[in-house]
């Protein structure tokens, strides 16, 4: 990526992910009086003085720790610091510097990066509060006294950031597509991201709602550039009792919303649940274009016929996603998994797809010719003419004379004719019914 990489480090529940929010200026990361709540990385854009950079919010390091997922954590903060530019190394000002804080800033200094010391939660800043000055013990040059809670201090801090920062940058932009995998939990989300990336970039265990964060992972090859979004997996409503998981749905929701496509992702071993189906339902509704991965095939015991009976299966219980392709990979050993990449071209530029008003018209009268419109008490429906609105997902304008004549079936059938000749594979089609006024 062209811009430069800004990296926020620290122990768990010293205000990073406050800090975060407010520089990047949203609620991006969880925030939560808990250790622990980022456990991954999280990116988002920032600007200061003209210049814009990647901000990396990371889970808290624990150098010392027995602890699965701390020491994964602790992974991930490594990673952050070693594809950073600038590091953001925050401190809690009220404990002091700790025996955590001093390992963290041998650590810091093996990278050889520029390292910005920050005190946060110094709440009243009127004057250099005194609890600062033990900070330069870290050696770590100049501490920075902030409050991220109240925006105290972060202009100087942000000063800094810009002091440091590579200033060369060709910005060459070229289309990024936008790729959010979703499912329910433990379905192999960050597996799959993990084997594509060939990196460790996002936390996969054993437990079920590891990533409680949507991630944002930057990917290109010779497909393209994609920004890849591992999502938090959505629970039963029933099992979402911690707000966490209340903020980690709302964020998958988010991040089906920005993105381009949607791989949906199915345990094979499990097939579709009533879960996977409410999920799925989430991304048709937002118009993105879909590709079901059923993922764990190789799990899977076949016999002659298997993956034919399979793809039936699941259209008969996603029975309005039947324009989504069906891919089975294995995440874990990458079967099929180059293949994802051709299937998501090819399903963004259908989901982009601009159809010209004359052919779409041809289609509709074709259609009318083989089945006449509906009726009712004798008013039989007139369609005009039709044409193309707007493009993610393709929609189409249909001009009647009496809406209430356009029956759901006929709008399903002129949806089918539309499909047979164009194509428009992966993508939902919308249909807006409009009457012609009379002049």
């Amino acid at each position: 990526m062209s811009k430069p990489t800004v990296a926020i480090i620290g122990r768990p529940n010293v205000g990073k992910s406050t800090f975060f929010n407010y520089i990047v200026g949203g609620r991006i990361s969880i925030v939560e009086d808990i250790a622990g709540v980022t456990r991954d990385r999280i990116y988002a854009d920032a600007s200061w003085r003209d210049c814009e950079f990647t901000v990396i919010d990371t889970g808290g390091i624990e150098p010392e720790t027995e602890d699965v997922i701390l020491s994964q954590m602790r992974t991930q903060a490594n990673i952050a610091m070693q594809i950073a530019d600038v590091i953001i190394f925050i401190t809690d000002i009220k404990q002091g510097i700790t025996s955590s804080d001093k390992e963290i800033a041998n650590m810091l200094r093996k990278t050889k990066k520029p390292v910005i010391l920050v005190c946060n939660k110094a709440d009243n800043i009127g004057k250099i509060p005194e609890e600062t000055y033990e900070f330069y013990n870290l050696g770590m040059g100049t501490p920075y006294p902030v409050s991220s809670t109240n925006g105290l201090g972060i202009g100087d801090v942000l000063d800094a950031i810009y002091n440091e920062l590579p200033k060369e940058s060709n910005n060459l932009e070229e289309e990024v597509i936008k790729v959010a995998v979703i499912g329910k939990p433990n379905v192999g989300k960050s597996s799959l991201i993990n084997k594509i990336l060939g990196e460790n970039r996002v936390i996969v265990s054993d437990i079920a709602g590891t990533t409680r964060d949507a991630i944002d992972t930057f990917f290109e090859n010779d497909f393209g550039r994609f920004v890849f979004i591992d999502t938090a997996g959505i629970r039963r409503k029933s099992k979402v009792t911690e707000s966490i998981e209340k903020f980690s749905i709302m964020r998958t929701m988010l991040a089906i919303e920005r993105s381009d496509i949607c791989l949906l992702m199915i345990d094979a071993t499990q097939g579709v649940t009533e879960q996977d189906t409410k999920i799925a339902g989430e991304a048709h509704e937002a118009g993105k274009g879909i590709i079901i991965v059923v993922n764990k095939w190789d799990a899977l015991e076949k016999e002659t016929g298997t993956l034919e009976k399979y793809k039936k299966e699941i259209y008969q219980k996603l029975s309005y996603l039947t324009y989504a392709p069906i891919i089975f990979i294995s995440a874990k050993t990458g079967q099929r998994v180059d293949k994802l990449f051709s299937l998501i071209k090819t399903v963004t530029n259908q989901n982009a797809m601009r159809i010209a008003t004359a052919p779409l018209n041809d289609v509709i009268n074709k259609a009318i010719a083989i089945v006449q419109p509906p009726t009712d008490k004798g008013k039989r429906l007139k369609i005009f003419y039709a044409t193309q609105a707007s493009t993610k997902p393709p929609t189409f304008v249909i001009f009647v004379n009496d809406k209430s004549l356009f029956h759901f079936s006929y709008e399903r059938y002129l949806v089918n004719q539309i499909r047979n000749s164009f194509g428009l594979n992966g993508t939902p089609i919308r249909i807006i019914i409009r009457e012609k006024t009379k002049l």
